[in-house]
């Protein structure tokens, strides 16, 4: 397949939208599931729902998304990026509108309301899972590559620290505004997409399913260890994320009585740390591999420090102070596994494989707010096990990925 890369044959303005158009989809997705995370507290008493019950609205989410992102990543290496990720993009923005008719029209609201969401994980796991090959296409450079994808996840990040103030100021007109939201979002990325993002195009149309199997087979057999490293801890960074997350969201509200904006704005502190933590690291990688190991390494030693610690005390400042250490030792780690996954993999691969990575993600955003509302009756097991789960993904990173043995692959 020949690149038609963005290094050759686009002014560097064209560059730029393109990158800024496909940055707006993770910005985009986060917003239509982590704008709902504050709102959680007062869906549960419009609805009379229970903490577990209101956490399925987030779980629901990614579970659909887990399922379809293989797909979805198989299609886009055969079929192309774009044509996977607009139709994908508008699935999500039906889901959310029906997600808000339903919150509405409150009869039933519950079960509509996770019919609609789950069509927002269908449109999810065509959207931001295929960003990531779609970078690594359109470039040649390495380096090129680690710097978009440091935008990427910067603009994940930015996301995440956006959603609880956009999702508690919304939530203070209406309480169901966040579910409206979300379409508007999606038809903005459409927009920047077709008209901005010329994807490379496939001069056919992939390999048959069977012997597209079969080499994956073979990928898997060769780089496997490093790779079910990644997808592993690329799952429990966003299990402990979000479960922190939705913990910091109840603590705020039931103990210190914070709700609405000002909610929005504590959640915002330590995402904001994540976020500048992830784009200076996205511009310092580049294209070296073992730097982004130990990287990784040190981010996740910090994460795992600080959840230790978290459970030292239940004083306000002091958990804001403790998680913003966390969301920059997360923030380090994720430019770094985006870039080992991306510039890892053949592309005529690329879109599944780091589309297995995205649903191991998905796991994890899925899994962290159920099992953190189980766990929120005794807090020091809670923190243990997540600083357990911290200190075995560092075992990992150092034993699983070894970038130094593979130099003259050019290749993790």
């Amino acid at each position: 397949m020949k690149n038609e890369s963005l290094d050759r044959s686009s002014h560097p303005f064209d560059k730029k939208w393109a990158i800024v158009s496909i940055a707006s989809i993770p910005l985009v997705m986060t917003l239509g599931n982590s704008m709902l995370i504050p709102v959680l507290p007062t869906i549960e008493k419009e609805l009379h729902i229970s903490p577990f019950q209101s956490s399925l609205i987030i779980t629901v989410y990614s579970v659909i998304a887990i399922i379809f992102i293989p797909i979805a990543g198989y299609l886009s290496d055969k079929w192309g990026r774009k044509v996977i990720i607009i139709p994908s993009l508008i699935i999500a923005g039906i889901g959310g509108l029906l997600s808000g008719w339903a919150s509405i029209q409150l009869k039933n609201a519950y079960i509509i309301i996770l019919i609609g969401r789950m069509l927002q994980g269908i449109g999810a796991s065509g959207a931001f899972p295929i960003v990531l090959p779609l970078v690594g296409d359109m470039f040649r450079r390495e380096k090129d590559v680690s710097n978009s994808l440091g935008v990427i996840e910067t603009s994940n990040t930015l996301g995440k620290v956006l959603s609880p103030i956009l999702g508690a100021l919304l939530a203070s007109f209406y309480w169901f505004l966040p579910f409206f939201a979300f379409p508007v979002f999606c038809l903005i990325s459409v927009l920047l997409m077709v008209f901005f993002v010329k994807s490379p195009k496939n001069k056919d149309e992939g390999l048959p399913f069977t012997k597209f199997i079969k080499k994956i087979k073979i990928t898997f057999k060769r780089e496997g260890r490093w790779l079910v490293s990644l997808f592993f801890i690329g799952g429990i960074l966003m299990f402990i994320l979000f479960g922190i997350l939705f913990y910091l969201s109840s603590l705020l509200e039931e103990q210190f009585q914070i709700s609405d904006f000002k909610k929005g704005l504590m959640l915002a502190i330590p995402l904001g740390a994540l976020c500048l933590s992830s784009y200076i690291t996205g511009k310092k990688i580049k294209e070296n591999k073992v730097l982004m190991k130990w990287i990784s390494v040190i981010g996740i030693t910090v994460m795992t420090v600080s959840i230790f610690f978290l459970s030292f005390s239940n004083q306000l400042w002091f958990l804001l102070s403790i998680f913003i250490l966390s969301g920059i030792g997360i923030g380090v780690c994720l430019p770094c596994l985006d870039a080992l996954i991306t510039e890892g993999i053949d592309k005529d691969e690329r879109g599944t494989v780091s589309s297995l990575y995205s649903s191991m993600r998905f796991v994890g955003v899925a899994a962290g707010p159920p099992v953190i509302a189980l766990l929120m009756k005794n807090r020091y097991l809670m923190f243990y096990i997540l600083a357990a789960l911290g200190a075995l993904s560092v075992l990992i990173c150092m034993i699983g990925i070894k970038p130094e043995n593979d130099l003259k692959r050019n290749k993790v």
